[in-house]
């Protein structure tokens, strides 16, 4: 059954690099194959006692269907503008919309489908909505024909980016932490931060920020470098909900952190038109300003509590940093070289880094050569790679009928008109609204796809108000994070208090101290955009980005430090007047 599979992830992979060498292949098929290969991982692969696997067999076939029915009629069906004609059809699509809702049920919960499902009776029966809210009726051919025949629904854009760019990223990260990747980063964080003040924090900060740039998931971070940081910590006198706390927040930041963002980066580069290198050189300063809050929340926790360095034996040796490095150095190297020297796409510069990553997993820790070795890392990197992708496959796939149906009905234009009308055409009354609304939806959707939906609706108003477009979606980005540390649905924080043996509540109240970058930065970029443009505007992003600093750490030293009120209270306002005050 493994090797099945090992097989089924082999042939992922091979489907997903062979479109970036394959030339164009229609929209219809590339997209409906790529579902078809995620649907086994997600009904079958993880299904759990009979009903989920009866149920989900059932599922797969009609859904198998469904996508091979839509590949193979692609030319056909593309010549029908939308407008299904026969019965048949009707069942498919009414079968692919259902069969598209249960997957992201099984993958990720029922918030999501439940808002695609809101979205799809609002398209069906918006008619009989009374006044502004409402829309013209569309005849059900039409509309389950848009939904699932064209490009303005399952089959849209979104699905576009998680085919072609998405799929691609998560791969190299399969095979990079199949291989010494991952004991690299912790290495080079251990031999970095080892040696300072709480130093067992500081290294969990590092390697969090290296390895969730490829993960790209805040809870695949703390389950991962959380396994050695959390008990390190813990041995070298960091309170249980502390320990936690630090891997939480320090994981949670993956998800900002280019070059993968959580799959973010792509979408907002189909969303905005953006190139993709302009959105990481603007992701990256609020980023390291993240990280940079997060060391410093962590030295002030050491200096009030006496946490020290790590004894010198339990650093890691400098060949050992030095050979560990080469497995995720060389990768990253080739992707940047392929990006920026010779200004390939980034899926191709990621195919030319998984061939390298690929090569490396020949060689283990003491540079010798074992193709048994290579065999079990790549049956490791297949499987992974394949759930990963059918993971947020069924998230975007879902989250691409929430925005067909906004298209179609126009409800987006007019959430965009009630954001600015009750915040009377001001710019932070509107900035307030659409952080609420992200950090609720945050609650029980994933990132990318919170993120989606929020900037669909509230993207527009924040535009008309005079915000461009990267800070409004990097606004909207960050607020959607929120969650992973915010209760009452905190998941980064629920995975790390259950490694660190802690109530997860002490575990959030430390995290929310630790993490106060997360809800400062995206209003801090609004207030200081030159933040974004470190490209073509590095002297005033570099002010931008000292001003912002030095405010977080006024900020965090009055949450953190244990001196007298007077002080800490004159730190925070200083550090607000500092961060918000126009200059």
């Amino acid at each position: 059954m493994l090797l099945g599979w090992q097989v089924l992830g082999l042939i992922s992979i091979a489907f997903h690099l062979g479109l970036i060498f394959s030339g164009l292949v229609p929209a219809l098929v590339a997209r409906p194959i790529h579902m078809a290969l995620a649907l086994p991982w997600i009904f079958v692969f993880q299904a759990r006692g009979a009903f989920q696997r009866v149920s989900g067999w059932i599922f797969l076939l009609v859904g198998e269907a469904g996508c091979l029915y839509i590949a193979l009629n692609a030319d056909a069906l593309s010549d029908q503008y939308g407008f299904l004609d026969s019965g048949l059809q009707i069942a498919v699509a009414a079968a692919l919309i259902v069969v598209t809702l249960e997957m992201a049920r099984r993958a990720i919960g029922w918030p999501l489908p439940l808002v695609a499902l809101v979205c799809l009776l609002y398209g069906l029966f918006g008619q009989y909505v009374p006044g502004e809210y409402g829309h013209p009726a569309f005849p059900l051919e039409s509309f389950l024909g848009t939904m699932t025949i064209t490009e303005g629904g399952i089959w849209g854009s979104l699905t576009g980016v998680s085919v072609g760019i998405v799929a691609i990223f998560v791969i190299l990260g399969a095979v990079l932490n199949a291989g010494e990747a991952g004991q690299g980063f912790m290495n080079l964080a251990a031999l970095a931060a080892g040696r300072l003040r709480g130093g067992a924090g500081k290294i969990a900060v590092l390697s969090s920020a290296m390895f969730g740039s490829i993960s790209g998931s805040a809870s695949a971070n703390v389950a991962s470098t959380g396994a050695v940081t959390i008990p390190a910590m813990k041995r070298l006198g960091y309170p249980p909900a502390l320990a936690g706390a630090v891997e939480a927040v320090a994981s949670s930041g993956g998800q900002i952190m280019p070059p993968l963002m959580g799959a973010g980066a792509f979408v907002m580069v189909e969303l905005t038109g953006i190139p993709y290198s302009s959105i990481m050189a603007a992701a990256l300063p609020p980023a390291i300003l993240y990280f940079l809050t997060t060391w410093i929340g962590i030295d002030l926790f050491a200096r009030r509590l006496g946490l020290g360095a790590i004894d010198a034996a339990d650093r890691p040796k400098i060949r050992d940093v030095v050979v560990t490095t080469m497995f995720f150095a060389v990768p990253f190297t080739v992707l940047l070289w392929g990006m920026f020297v010779t200004k390939t796409t980034p899926q191709y510069a990621a195919c030319l880094a998984i061939l390298s990553a690929v090569l490396l997993l020949f060689v283990d820790i003491r540079l010798s050569i074992s193709p048994r070795l290579f065999a079990r890392r790549v049956s490791i990197a297949a499987i992974e790679a394949g759930r990963q992708i059918a993971m947020i496959a069924a998230i975007i796939i879902c989250a691409s009928i929430v925005v067909g149906v906004l298209g179609m009905t126009g409800l987006g234009i007019k959430v965009t008109s009630a954001i600015l009308a009750v915040a009377g055409e001001s710019l932070w009354p509107a900035l307030i609204l659409t952080a609420l609304a992200c950090i609720l939806l945050g609650m029980e959707v994933p990132t990318t796809a919170a993120y989606v939906i929020c900037v669909t609706v509230a993207g527009p108003a924040l535009q008309r108000l005079g915000i461009e477009p990267m800070l409004a979606h990097l606004f909207v980005f960050w607020f959607a994070l929120l969650s992973t540390i915010t209760p009452p649905v905190c998941g980064a924080v629920f995975i790390a208090a259950g490694m660190a043996g802690e109530n997860w509540l002490k575990v959030a109240g430390s995290a929310m101290r630790l993490g106060i970058g997360l809800y400062i930065i995206p209003l801090a970029m609004i207030a200081n955009p030159a933040i974004v443009h470190m490209a073509d505007q590095p002297l005033a992003a570099a002010f931008a980005f000292v001003r912002i600093a030095l405010a977080l750490w006024a900020i965090s030293f009055a949450l953190i430090s244990n001196g007298k009120a007077g002080p800490r209270l004159a730190a925070a306002v200083a550090g607000a007047a500092i961060c918000f005050w126009p200059v």
